[in-house]
């Protein structure tokens, strides 16, 4: 029940996430365009953040394209009455063992696959937890520790599988747009009256497109 409550943001306050994001102009009409909008969660914390590390500078559909074929070679087979529904997402065991040249093999670049390796390794090694509930500023600074890992990155799974509702993937190409084009630093300056609900500003304007 805890997964499935975090899987859907069921713990949120929209009301009370409203009330301060709706003071900034930018936001007011997007919260009244989509009220109670909500940040999906994970229920498979390592699938999303290899997803997250698939989807750095491609776009949504080259991403998703990318992570079909890392399930259809990592993933356990599983039998379900839904069609295309097949595969199981991959474990961090699984590719911890596989070598760089596999992963490549997919048309992942060579230093996204290393990432890749490197994240399935620290996991695996329990030098990085992908819990929710413990610090997350910790875990941030263990994931942008490791070789390509950023900010961006790193804020998204704080979001989508810890649950932290003040992350703000401050470099995001999407959100910059929104933003006017501002650099990344400004973007953070930008944010600050977003506090701690960023990540429901980032939601309405990634869906604001």
């Amino acid at each position: 029940l805890t997964r499935l409550r975090n899987l859907f943001d069921l713990g949120a306050r929209p009301d009370v996430i409203a009330e301060q994001l709706s003071a900034d102009p930018l936001l007011a009409p997007l919260l009244a365009a989509r009220p109670g909008l909500r940040v999906p969660g994970a229920f498979d914390a390592f699938d999303v953040a290899v997803r997250a590390i698939l989807g750095q500078q491609v776009s949504v559909a080259g991403a998703s394209t990318l992570a079909e074929r890392f399930a259809r070679l990592f993933g356990e087979p599983v039998a379900t009455p839904i069609s295309g529904l097949e595969r199981s997402s991959p474990t961090p065991a699984r590719i911890a063992a596989a070598c760089e040249s596999e992963i490549a093999a997919l048309g992942v670049m060579p230093s996204r696959a290393r990432t890749l390796l490197t994240l399935a390794r620290a996991l695996v090694n329990d030098e990085v937890s992908l819990t929710p509930g413990i610090a997350v500023r910790d875990v941030i600074d263990s994931l942008q520790a490791l070789p390509g890992i950023g900010p961006w990155t790193a804020h998204y799974v704080a979001m989508r599988v810890l649950r932290w509702p003040d992350a703000f993937p401050h470099g995001d190409l999407v959100l910059r747009r929104r933003l006017g084009a501002l650099t990344p630093a400004r973007m953070l300056e930008r944010s600050e009256g977003w506090r701690p609900w960023r990540s429901y500003a980032a939601m309405h304007l990634w869906a604001s497109g």
